[in-house]
């Protein structure tokens, strides 16, 4: 150190630090002739080997009690016993020159015995950056592991100087540069040894953990840390294997705590991901798994191997008991695990983690097993006597067969979009089931009211026909004030069952109020038909070619129909179009309209073409999401505050490929035939056939012309040309009954009611006192799930400060039970095995998963009983 620096120093420590008394012991002899010439202002500097200690000491407290002073001594400090200057030492400063006691200066450490520790770790003061980094870090009253724990985390780059968060760096530098070879050390490791901190390290380890080898490394930790955590979630007894390598029992809290902290930490949760797959090879884990249970493997988060099993166990249930599964017991462990780490929907999807595909699995279980007790309610059929009681019977429950086929398909789909084939056993027996236990039976006891004169009188008491909708629903609405505005969607193919899905989204928009009612579509149930009858009309005819006249005026396409609809003050225009112009664009686009025809085209357009029509299922998804957009973009953008959404008709879809049984087999077209298609065929003069369904679209839209059809019976096809899976045309309820959804803007006061919030949870109890290593925190959720209340999902864990003192619990609160005894939640956490301040406050701390903002906190104490920590 230079004289400059040495002076320099000094003067800090009158000027700035403010002692009045500065004791420098130079036992090397190194610096008399530099005390000779030092000048500092305002200090006298006294020689206490040429001095009387009894003249100094009497200098300083009697004669000059305010004066700086600095005491030189080129000796050693005395032994107590042999020390006048004792007492003032203890007030005094105490000053060396050498490297170490300069950067316990630095540091402001007020523990002069830290010098040889040091000295010991001189090496990382080396670099002036560390130093100053380490500053930011240090308490005066720091010492040596203090010290050698925030050295850690400057060489680390961690985000807190404490072990698991070095652990958490260590593995993710581990994950990212050891390729293949997890014994391979990174460059992380290598400074912690380089700069003598691994024995520090392993101490600690030790003490944390109890993991004491001989030779330490960090695989062998990692390997032993994994399978600790898998032996205490797995609710069996480890293979002896695994068993043999479990952690001391010593250890196992904080083991609980690191791993759950580990999973959940944003930056390093992928390396977690990535280094417990390449452990879990070499553990043999999928190996392992053939003998456990789903009560064995509940609770297991260790592994992804552990979840593929999980997943397999759970559909082998469904699949072997469809007449017994209880819903609520797969919902309850499907949620479970959706919350935990490997099906998260809040951490990273990749190809390695495919936490998506896992969701669709259990979502795909979910519904399957929803389907199959909605099919033992109706065992013994649908129970309705009228084709009235059949249709209340389908738009209040029976809709949900094709709604819960759908999602399970959809879900599926998605599940095998992974190369998974883990839902083809329960798929094959949704299908025989849907087929067999829903689709026929229903088109059966449908079929016989068709059949008992609806063809003639085609109307359902107390619903409205769809070639009534522009006169019974859009006409009032426009009369009750002339600058008024009414929007139409209609949606191709947008069948009942995923309007109810529509109808909850809608419901849960700010400022939004949706209800539903059903319309008997028009048969022959095809597309020129239902937009036709939609539109504003007096007269609705057939040409002999088969095209749609509305007061004699073509309706092919959106340019004739906006030529019907300008003379009601009306537009049309194409959704993705609306949808493309900005708020301005759009205003002027239907300024001076009054009526304005919006037509959404999605389901149609991808079920109707044979290379697309396996994509139907996903189609209605994006229906329903565009739809919700489109219909926000009406209300926010083009101050539309009266909105229906409808469809021209609904459909029929099978993921498998109809058979000849499905076939109404047609020899030849018969006379007079003017369309021909799959599910219908339209002609002049048609005779009567046994085969099929007979009828005039006079009876069944009001069309003139003298058109009649032949649609096949049942759920039967005329051909298979061109894609048959999707159809629509005939007569079945899925055609036919068309969804009528009506959207007000809610003004004034009440929009207040419609604000969507997520729901409210509490921690029940107050005082809460953490005394034992596991701690059941009781939650309760407030109020029940609906379409404005939403679910949510929390990180829950107790916090000291920022820093986590428990597990990390995630849970989802969606019950939609009005009863409180069913909305209360008991969640576990497992406490770090450390000291902990029984004075001190900490906090159980609840934190929105998706947001990571917290939504509320509880003091706690931990006071651990002593025998606890043995």
């Amino acid at each position: 150190m230079t004289s400059d620096q040495i002076a320099t120093a000094l003067d800090r420590l009158y000027t700035e630090a403010g002692h009045r008394i500065v004791i420098w012991n130079d036992p090397e002899r190194e610096f008399p002739d530099f005390v000779d010439k030092l000048t500092l202002e305002g200090v006298t500097i006294l020689h206490l080997d040429q001095e009387s200690a009894l003249q100094v000491k009497k200098c300083l407290e009697l004669d000059d009690r305010a004066g700086k002073y600095l005491l030189y001594s080129a000796k050693e400090v005395p032994p107590m016993e042999e020390d006048w200057l004792l007492d003032i030492r203890q007030y005094a400063y105490g000053f060396r020159a050498d490297k170490a006691s300069l950067v316990i200066d630095d540091l402001g450490l007020i523990n002069h015995s830290l010098r040889g520790h040091l000295v010991a770790r001189r090496k990382f003061f080396e670099n002036k950056e560390r130093l100053r980094k380490l500053q930011a870090l240090v308490l005066p009253t720091d010492i040596e592991a203090d010290l050698d724990r925030k050295m850690l985390a400057v060489l680390l780059k961690s985000e807190q100087p404490e072990l698991f968060s070095f652990l958490r760096v260590l593995f993710q530098r581990m994950d990212e540069e050891s390729e293949l070879d997890l014994a391979i050390h990174s460059a992380a490791w290598g400074d912690v040894e380089r700069y003598d901190l691994a024995d520090y390290f392993w101490e600690q380890i030790r003490a944390y953990f109890g993991y004491a080898e001989e030779s330490p490394n960090l695989k062998n930790l990692l390997i032993r840390l994994l399978a600790t955590d898998f032996c205490l979630s797995l609710h069996a007894a480890a293979p002896a294997a695994i068993q043999s390598i479990k952690l001391p029992e010593a250890g196992f809290s904080n083991v609980t705590v690191f791993l759950s902290q580990w999973r959940d930490s944003n930056s390093t949760g992928g390396a977690y991901d990535r280094l417990a797959a390449r452990i879990s090879i070499l553990l043999k884990i999928a190996e392992n798994l053939s003998s456990y249970d789903l009560d064995a493997l509940e609770a297991v988060q260790t592994f992804q191997d552990v979840e593929k099993r999980i997943t397999s166990l759970l559909r082998d249930r469904i699949v072997d008991a469809p007449d017994t599964v209880k819903s609520q017991d797969v919902h309850r462990l499907a949620n479970r695990r959706m919350d935990s780490h490997w099906a998260s929907a809040n951490l990273p999807d990749n190809h390695q983690t495919p936490r998506s595909g896992f969701r669709s699995v259990y979502l795909a279980l979910a519904a399957a097993a929803d389907f199959l007790e909605l099919r033992r309610t109706h065992a013994d059929g649908f129970g309705a006597t009228t084709a009235t009681d059949l249709w209340g019977a389908y738009a209040q429950e029976l809709y949900q067969f094709d709604q819960l086929y759908r999602q399970f398909s959809e879900h599926a789909d998605a599940a095998e979009a992974q190369t998974w084939s883990v839902l083809k056993p329960l798929r094959d027996q949704i299908e025989l089931h849907y087929a067999n236990g829903f689709l026929t039976p229903l088109s059966l006891a449908w079929g016989d009211r068709v059949e008992d004169g609806m063809l003639s009188q085609w109307r359902i008491p107390e619903v409205l026909n769809q070639q009534d909708f522009y006169r019974r629903k859009v006409l009032p609405v426009l009369d009750e004030r002339p600058d008024r505005k009414v929007f139409v969607i209609i949606s191709d193919a947008f069948r009942y069952e995923a309007a109810r899905e529509l109808l909850v989204e809608l419901n849960g928009k700010y400022r939004f109020k949706a209800s539903m009612e059903t319309m008997l579509g028009v048969l022959p149930s095809y597309t020129a038909l239902g937009m036709a009858c939609l539109l504003p009309h007096d007269n609705l005819a057939y040409k002999p070619t088969g095209e749609v006249l509305v007061d004699g005026l073509s309706t092919s396409g959106i340019p004739a129909r906006d030529a019907i609809l300008t003379k009601h003050q009306g537009i049309a225009v194409k959704a993705d179009d609306l949808m493309a112009m900005k708020r301005d664009e759009g205003r002027d686009h239907i300024r001076g309209k009054r009526v304005i025809y919006v037509y959404h085209n999605v389901v149609d357009s991808t079920g109707d073409t044979a290379a697309t029509e396996g994509n139907t299922f996903k189609a209605v998804r994006d229906a329903i999401t565009s739809l919700g957009q489109l219909t926000r973009q009406i209300i926010d953008k083009l101050n539309g505050s009266h909105v229906f959404i409808t469809a021209d008709h609904g459909f029929l879809f099978q993921e498998t490929s109809p058979s000849l049984p499905d076939k109404s087999q047609l020899a030849d077209k018969p006379d007079g035939t003017v369309i021909a298609k799959k599910r219908y065929l339209l002609g002049l003069n048609l005779k009567n056939n046994s085969s099929v369904w007979r009828g005039e679209t006079l009876n069944t839209a009001g069309a003139e012309g003298g058109m009649g059809f032949w649609i096949p019976k049942g759920t039967n096809r005329f051909h298979f040309v061109g894609g048959a899976r999707f159809v629509h045309g005939g007569a079945m309820l899925q055609e036919v009954m068309v969804p009528l959804i009506t959207v007000n803007e809610i003004e004034g006061k009440s929009k207040a009611k419609t604000q969507t919030r997520e729901v409210g949870v509490i921690v029940a109890g107050q005082n809460h006192k953490i005394t034992t290593s596991l701690y059941r925190f009781q939650f309760i959720q407030t109020e029940a799930v609906s379409d404005r209340v939403k679910a949510v999902t929390l990180k829950i864990a107790v916090y000291d400060g920022e820093e986590p003192v428990t597990g990390v619990a995630k849970e989802t609160f969606k019950s939609t039970s009005d009863s409180m005894t069913d909305r209360i939640r008991f969640v576990p956490l497992t406490l770090q095995a450390k000291t902990f301040d029984s004075s001190k406050t900490y906090h159980l701390r609840l934190i929105d998963d998706e947001t990571s903002i917290e939504r509320s906190r509880y003091s706690v104490t931990i006071d651990k009983a002593f025998h606890d920590d043995f």
